[in-house]
């Protein structure tokens, strides 16, 4: 770990296994409050694994993990941690108009902060579902005090990506403050590769990643990544009457996550995507309209 490096933004997307954008078409929501809950026991691994390594996250989090959940928000929050908005629901943003927008960003801040006892001022949209569909979005986002957001892939994907936003930190509404930090993309070969943790990073081999951070730690910028609590849990139940596409990307390489973020986590600097988003607002630029 080379002291001068970049520090790097490390986050965890809470939701729960059931919540995922690959099951969301074979498990309804109806439903969601009968399946088996996992998600306090895999968030308390994760904050143990973060304490033994002495490194400090965010934690993208929906509102209804947060309403159910009170005594692990605050327990994240206790233990240095950022607490930030990931939602309601995992409703995917190009599928709501404003209207909506508006109104799942109010309902998880207050079920957040409620639990949390502290402001957030950092969001991250589920499935990366801010795009060029949503110019609204991050005016939105402006519009209700938020500082920062984490919300874009920069990439071209088949659930999600913005092939045309800027791979770093930018400003996507002028005369707002509001910063948006992509997650990270690789170069290679003139393509952009997405580099920047999930399941791209238990299913490609280790290497990959510190190729990917180094290069991007190169250009003097920080690297943004993410995974979820559910991709440290082998032993979560199986959807089995899920597509065999969703259950792959899902399912693959469960058992050795935890081992790869240790990995991870000690070889690179890791800090919360709040401090993140302030050393990066100066040099960021509005997105060109």
């Amino acid at each position: 770990m080379h002291p001068l490096a970049p520090i790097n933004g490390l986050s965890v997307d809470v939701e729960d296994w059931f919540q995922v954008g690959a099951f969301e078409t074979v498990i309804d929501r109806e439903s969601w409050s009968g399946l088996a809950d996992r998600v306090e026991r895999n968030c308390d691994a994760i904050l143990s694994l973060f304490d033994e390594a002495g490194v400090k996250a965010t934690f993208f989090t929906l509102g209804w993990v947060a309403q159910r959940h009170p005594w692990l928000i605050r327990r994240i929050v206790e233990q240095g941690h950022e607490m930030a908005s990931h939602g309601w629901d995992h409703a995917r943003v190009f599928r709501m108009d404003r209207a909506a927008f508006a109104h799942d960003l109010a309902i998880s801040r207050k079920a957040i902060e409620d639990a949390a006892g502290v402001a957030i001022s950092g969001y991250r949209a589920p499935s990366f579902s801010i795009d060029a569909r949503t110019p609204w979005a991050h005016t939105e986002l402006a519009a209700q005090g938020y500082a920062y957001s984490s919300s874009v892939a920069p990439v071209a994907h088949d659930h999600y990506g913005w092939r045309g936003a800027p791979r770093f930190a930018f400003h996507p509404v002028p005369g707002s403050g509001l910063v948006e930090i992509p997650v990270t993309t690789a170069l290679f070969a003139g393509r952009r590769l997405a580099a920047g943790g999930g399941g791209f990073f238990r299913v490609l081999p280790y290497a990959f990643t510190r190729w990917a951070i180094r290069q991007v730690n190169a250009e003097d910028r920080p690297a943004v990544f993410y995974f979820h609590p559910w991709e440290i849990d082998p032993d979560q139940p199986r959807v089995m009457h899920a597509p065999l596409r969703s259950r792959l990307r899902h399912y693959t390489n469960l058992h050795g996550m935890a081992d790869k973020l240790r990995q991870l986590v000690g070889e690179f600097r890791w800090g919360r995507m709040d401090a993140l988003a302030a050393r990066e607002t100066p040099r960021t630029s509005a997105l060109a309209a």
